[in-house]
């Protein structure tokens, strides 16, 4: 009978053990490393982490090392295909060049939030709080 329940606890995270895994956390960064380890609240320890920079069809890694993750920040964990990961049409540049192009995707935003809000005030909206504040 308890066979046909589910694992919903940590310890269903003992198939990713010594596998390369995608970790998405709730601030939105991906970090890609070797699942090495966890405990009964799904903190677990990632090996040979970096962190995935993406913008567009470009990306570029950030080196980490070795990261403990507090199970409550995550957002998605999964098992990443290694035979598939070679097949994304993915183009990898410099760290330093796709850091440069996300900086300026953030001014850009801001600055139309700013004139978003102009519009919207003029139009007799209030326009409060920034994306994301709603939880």
């Amino acid at each position: 009978m308890d066979a046909l329940i589910p694992f919903t606890t940590s310890g269903s995270l003992v198939d990713l053990v010594d596998k390369k895994v995608l970790v998405i956390l709730r601030d939105g960064r991906k970090l890609l490393g070797l699942f090495r380890s966890y405990d009964q609240f799904a903190n677990f320890l990632l090996e040979s982490t970096v962190e995935r920079l993406h913008y567009k069809l470009e990306y570029a890694d950030r080196d980490l090392g070795v990261l403990l993750i507090r199970g409550e920040n995550v957002v998605a964990l999964g098992e990443i295909d290694l035979i598939a990961e070679d097949m994304v049409p993915l183009r990898e540049i410099g760290l330093k060049e796709i850091e440069e192009k996300i900086a300026e995707e953030t001014r850009r935003r801001d600055r139309d939030f700013v004139i978003k809000g102009k519009v919207l005030g003029a139009m007799g909206f209030d326009r409060e709080g920034r994306e994301g504040d709603a939880y």
